[in-house]
């Protein structure tokens, strides 16, 4: 299945995830080799995407994320347009979840158990999203992160928060 997008194009945009320490999938069977049978421990799934909410919203507010006491122990990405296989199949580990991107997905052993799709992220400041992947990886994750202080994490929102009254997938 030929991209949408051109991957040379979009560069930027994995590029960004990939220097907060996001690995790029692109194929089903690396998908398969992280979230299928026997997985272990949890991975951050983000499904990306060319649309101005996942530039203003979803990477930035994933970034932010990352910048927790604690974070998953996998950090992945699939660029829907462009990994097209490989986005179709991590959908397939999630049916229950209506396909959106972008998307950011917290799977446990294999099962995702929160999800912040783009109904939330559209609404959502990036430190909305950041601070609504904290509070879930602060119940979930056990992975040592880079440990930004709460006061300095904080001062990175220069914007009023507008937060969301759509519940966010819990399994």
């Amino acid at each position: 299945m030929p991209p949408l997008y051109e991957p040379e194009a979009v560069k930027p945009m994995w590029e960004e995830l990939a220097a907060v320490g996001i690995q790029p999938l692109t194929t089903p069977e690396e998908v398969d080799n992280l979230l299928g049978p026997g997985a272990t421990g949890t991975t951050l799934l983000v499904i990306n995407s060319v649309c101005g909410c996942a530039a203003g919203g979803c990477r930035p507010g994933v970034m932010l994320a990352l910048q927790n006491d604690v974070i998953p122990d996998n950090l992945v990405t699939v660029f829907a347009g462009v990994d097209r296989e490989a986005t179709q199949r991590a959908r397939e580990y999630m049916p229950q979840i209506p396909p959106s991107s972008p998307n950011i997905i917290l799977f446990k052993d294999g099962k995702p158990t929160h999800a912040l799709q783009r109904m939330h992220i559209e609404r959502m400041t990036a430190v909305d999203i950041g601070n609504a992947l904290r509070d879930i990886f602060n119940k979930e994750c056990t992975r040592k992160g880079p440990s930004v202080p709460k006061e300095d994490y904080d001062k990175i929102d220069p914007v009023q928060k507008c937060g969301s009254s759509i519940p966010l997938y819990q399994g």
